[in-house]
């Protein structure tokens, strides 16, 4: 039995609107793992950094974090 036109308008729009939450929540979800990320490579730096001695010792960049970060996200997701 086929839906009516209006049933049928109703059901492609919840679709429509589940296909929109679920977007939007896979993009809060890969931001929230991007930021995490971040954090782990900074921490991981700065205790790498501290065991060392001062003439060893190099400043940490913002680069520095970033690669890391993403050399972290790579292997993750390979």
């Amino acid at each position: 039995m086929a839906l009516l036109p209006e049933m049928q308008a109703q059901v492609d729009m919840q679709s429509a609107i589940e296909n929109n939450r679920a977007a939007n929540q896979a993009a809060v979800d890969a931001k929230r793992t991007k930021l995490e990320a971040l954090r782990i490579a900074k921490e991981v730096l700065v205790e790498n950094r501290r065991t060392k001695t001062a003439a060893e010792a190099l400043d940490i960049d913002d680069a520095d974090v970033t690669n890391f970060a993403a050399a972290l996200t790579a292997f993750v997701n390979s």
